[in-house]
């Protein structure tokens, strides 16, 4: 068995010696975070291979992605056109279409210190939090998997018979409106952001960065990546089991 490296030693220490107890939260983004890459592929491709994707929607979401990229179309415009796809489809089965490809493509692609940090502070009895962008289909497996009880993504709007209508239920979670989500929740459970941790990539997760006090970039982004340098934020570097030595962290508190 492979030695833990001694920066993921460092880690988990001051993690199990920090206060204890509920009132103390660890926030967890998921994609680039939590699993290597963005979970969503995975059902992309799925529908792709099965060929359940239409031309149109597979160049759709090709180009929204792009103008997304370059700052010419919102995240929230984004989902909800990756959503239209799914117009008429049970929400029911599109959990169990989640919950296959979390076992099919997306456990493999856990980050493996990433999964020892958040035992870490359930360890220490603290609320941990997935809070993700992503959608339900895609950020609850993973949570179920990790025994994360409680989640803060987007949902499809659905109507009275469970499917999807091809909207999203607002306000959509992502950039501030994932940092008012966090607060809401904390404020019904008296838990201090001063005290918490907060685990995330992209460069939208600043707002919530610096609520914190104890912001973890992992593998940031150039703009967080950028913050992080000038706040002096430790930085964590992940990598998957084949990407790295140790399956582990790599310059953990860089």
């Amino acid at each position: 068995m492979t030695a833990a490296p001694p920066h993921l030693v460092d880690l988990l220490t001051a993690i199990e010696a920090s206060p204890p107890g509920p009132g103390i939260g660890a926030f967890f983004d998921l994609d680039g975070t939590l699993v290597d890459g963005f979970t969503a592929t995975a059902h992309a491709g799925d529908r792709i291979r099965r060929r359940q994707a239409r031309i149109g929607e597979v160049t759709g979401v090709i180009e929204a992605a792009m103008r997304y990229r370059f700052g010419r179309v919102n995240f929230a415009k984004l989902l909800e056109r990756a959503a239209g796809y799914l117009r008429g489809e049970s929400l029911a089965d599109l959990d169990d279409v989640g919950e296959r490809l979390f076992r099919e493509r997306v456990r493999s692609r856990l980050f493996p210190a990433m999964h020892e940090v958040v035992l870490a502070h359930q360890r220490r009895g603290h609320t941990v939090v997935m809070c993700s962008s992503a959608l339900t289909i895609h950020a609850e497996p993973v949570a179920r998997f990790l025994e994360i009880g409680h989640v803060l993504c987007n949902h499809f709007e659905v109507d009275e018979a469970g499917r999807v209508t091809g909207r999203i239920v607002r306000p959509v979670i992502w950039g501030a409106r994932k940092a008012d989500a966090v607060q809401a929740f904390c404020g019904g459970r008296a838990i201090d952001l001063a005290d918490s941790y907060f685990y995330a990539d992209g460069n939208e997760d600043i707002a919530l960065m610096t609520l914190v006090g104890y912001p973890r970039p992992v593998n940031p982004r150039r703009e967080l990546a950028a913050m992080a340098a000038v706040q002096n934020w430790p930085v964590l570097r992940v990598t998957t089991p084949g990407k790295g030595s140790h399956d582990g962290l790599r310059g953990v508190l860089k």
